[in-house]
């Protein structure tokens, strides 16, 4: 047989690539029509076909849920969401007032309930959206959406104070908080964090003439009454039967005894509201909110709930553990508090006054 030129075999082997290149290409439409047709075949028993929901009762579930944690008892209510049923429809209704709504899929009240929930349990985001049978989604947007409109209530929620008068009985000063200032990054002093509050724009208020009771942590000044350090001084120890030998020691026990108050305010606080008790995942921004919005909601709590029972627990608490706490060692405003000589002769005057009332209750003291 003839050997092939060139030119022949150039030729036969542009053919061969022909022929090879319209088998693929009859291939691929072979196998593109037999796409089509299973996509319109399967197209078609899907229009025929009624659709299912994978839950038709997903929608009853979430009212049920909410009914369960709300409707139910004033107990399993409080328990819950730390409020009983009265005030949780207040609080609702006090929030669509200042301009918080029903979306589309989530009423108010589940709103406010999912907000609640998460601060007296601190849960975490997934055991939330099972608990509402939400999205994560939905769970985090109305969070944020109700911590933003807990803190428009601050005109209404945050306490105005008042005067103690002499006599006043301890439940007269009713555990509402007046201001708080969160958000100060890493250890800083008690005094540096009380100088930045007072010079805020609006931040704490104490008007001259008047004051507030402080730890040995603060300075004795304007607007600060502080104890007398290395004396006597915690409320345990005059509960034990001990009297006071000193000016100073009597007007410690006073101090201690008044400004147990604030001490009990804030463990009530810390016992209401979990995401208090542990760390936080939130950014620090939503942290200080949390804290503000679990401060005003203490105080609409304290003022619609005339019996709280986490102030029960708290009593509780206190009695079978009092003798296992340590010992603690636009007017014209004040702005900034230093030691002075007036304010400490005030202090000593009073510290007088109320040990020769103690005398002359108790005789010699002995």
């Amino acid at each position: 047989m003839a050997r092939l030129t060139i030119r022949e075999r150039r030729k036969k082997r542009d053919r061969d690539v022909l022929i090879a290149v319209m088998c693929v290409m009859r291939t691929f439409n072979t196998v593109l029509q037999m796409y089509m047709l299973i996509r319109e075949f399967i197209g078609q028993r899907i229009e025929r076909s009624p659709h299912i929901p994978l839950n038709p009762n997903v929608y009853q579930q979430q009212i049920d849920s909410l009914n369960r944690l709300v409707h139910s008892d004033d107990t399993t209510c409080h328990d819950q969401l730390r409020v009983n049923r009265h005030t949780f429809m207040r609080l609702c209704n006090l929030l669509m007032q200042r301009g918080l709504q029903d979306s589309r899929d989530v009423c108010v009240a589940e709103k406010v309930a999912i907000f609640l929930w998460i601060l007296s349990h601190h849960t975490k985001n997934r055991r939330t959206k099972f608990q509402f049978i939400r999205s994560g989604e939905t769970i985090s947007r109305h969070f944020n959406v109700v911590l933003l409109a807990i803190l428009r209530l601050h005109d209404v929620l945050w306490f105005h104070p008042e005067p103690v008068l002499p006599n006043d009985p301890e439940d007269s000063r009713n555990l509402r908080f007046i201001y708080a200032l969160s958000g100060w990054e890493g250890s800083a002093t008690d005094s540096r964090v009380l100088a930045n509050a007072l010079v805020r724009p609006h931040g704490l208020k104490i008007p001259q003439g008047r004051f507030y009771l402080v730890d040995a942590g603060y300075t004795n000044g304007p607007g600060l009454l502080a104890p007398y350090r290395s004396q006597r001084y915690h409320i345990n120890i005059w509960r034990q039967g001990q009297l006071p030998q000193s000016k100073e020691e009597a007007f410690n026990m006073n101090h201690s005894a008044a400004r147990n108050v604030v001490e009990r305010c804030f463990r009530v606080l810390k016992m209401r509201w979990g995401i208090l008790r542990s760390y936080s995942y939130y950014p620090i921004r939503t942290q200080c909110r949390i804290v503000t919005a679990c401060c005003l909601l203490h105080n609409f709590i304290k003022r619609e709930m005339s019996i709280d029972p986490v102030e029960h627990e708290y009593d509780m608490w206190e009695l079978h553990n009092m003798h296992n706490v340590p010992l603690e060692d636009p007017e014209d405003h004040i702005t900034q508090v230093d030691t002075t000589n007036e304010w400490t002769e005030m202090r000593d005057n009073l510290a007088t006054q109320m040990y020769n009332e103690f005398l002359a209750t108790h005789g010699d003291g002995q």
